[in-house]
């Protein structure tokens, strides 16, 4: 579902190469769903090989990473571990939401509804524990470390932030904000535009920067009241919020009240909430211990070795990527070279 930020904070419009030579914590599992939801066959199916192996997430993350990387910006991926029991709630809407969607692709499908059988299809991306590996894997031999977080990647990807390891967050959600990520960029994509859901139509995107500190200063909150702010309107760990208060109207309850205990008027519904155990979660997110991030040389022949040999990519195209990869590179290193 995600926080509904949206209408209550204003990005900085920034072009991709804003962020050359920064790096960037990427919330893996965030970006790997966009991937299966939207990069499908014309009825709605996911790409796959020859042997039926879902490759849809491998060609998002190849396609993507080597355009970032092709603009010098470094990445690393973040990846979730054990959800917190607070989302147990969420991931079991979740698990319903796609078990419904399942079935009207499969009914979309056998009446020749393709239209309708792609809009459903990508409602039913379910990220395995192999496509996590394969992602893993994909990444290091493009040289890109990942982070196995402890619970949510989102938290580690904040305090990566603040700890200065990283520049900034990527996530399409906003939910890092509320983890204090430093900066948070939106729509690192490599085409400038996006499907609207459930049309045959585009809109065009540009990247957008949030910084946090403006945030609250917009807002005239504190971390803690932005938090609460969040909880009204609903976050992964209370879907929904409370009943009829939507971004505006919880931004000026608190910043009436002060905190969610002080508002009488929602006492009740607030009693059904652990609202104190999701504050204290999203301001002491538990946090692993994190290795030196190691950004090593792209391996060509292993990343053709996967997509082409393995998955059974074009070897033309994938050649072309890489390609161009390398001459990026290869122009950095003799600019530097230059300065010797």
């Amino acid at each position: 579902m995600g926080l509904d930020l949206k209408p209550l904070i204003n990005p900085s419009f920034i072009k991709l190469r804003d962020l050359s030579n920064r790096v960037i914590a990427v919330d893996a599992f965030n970006t790997i769903y966009q991937f299966l939801a939207t990069i499908r066959g014309p009825t709605g199916e996911l790409l796959s090989n020859s042997k039926g192996e879902v490759s849809s997430h491998l060609s998002g993350l190849f396609y993507r990473n080597v355009n970032l990387l092709s603009d010098n910006i470094k990445l690393v991926y973040v990846f979730d571990g054990k959800p917190s029991y607070l989302k147990f709630r969420e991931i079991e809407r979740r698990q319903q939401a796609k078990e419904a969607a399942t079935e009207k692709f499969k009914d979309a499908l056998e009446k020749g509804r393709f239209e309708d059988a792609r809009k459903f299809g990508q409602a039913t991306s379910v990220l395995t524990e192999k496509m996590v590996e394969e992602s893993k894997t994909l990444l290091s031999y493009l040289g890109i470390p990942t982070i196995q977080a402890i619970s949510e990647g989102e938290a580690t990807a904040a305090y990566l932030t603040n700890t200065d390891q990283v520049y900034a967050c990527a996530s399409q959600d906003y939910d890092s904000i509320l983890f204090g990520a430093k900066r948070l960029a939106r729509n690192l994509t490599i085409s400038g535009k996006r499907k609207v859901p459930n049309k045959n139509a585009y809109v065009d995107i540009v990247p957008e920067m949030f910084l946090f500190e403006d945030i609250l200063s917009q807002m005239k909150l504190t971390k803690a009241q932005l938090i609460d702010v969040g909880i009204l309107i609903g976050t992964d760990f209370n879907p929904g919020g409370i009943r009829g208060i939507g971004p505006k109207t919880a931004l000026k309850l608190i910043q009436k009240y002060s905190k969610l205990e002080e508002i009488k008027s929602i006492e009740k519904e607030l009693a059904r909430i652990p609202y104190g155990e999701i504050r204290d979660l999203f301001l002491q997110s538990e946090i692993s211990t994190l290795p030196d991030l190691e950004f090593t040389a792209v391996n060509y022949d292993k990343v053709v070795g996967l997509l082409c040999d393995r998955m059974n990519f074009s070897l033309d195209r994938v050649n072309g990527a890489l390609e161009k990869l390398k001459a990026s590179i290869d122009s950095r290193n003799q600019s530097l070279e230059q300065w010797f």
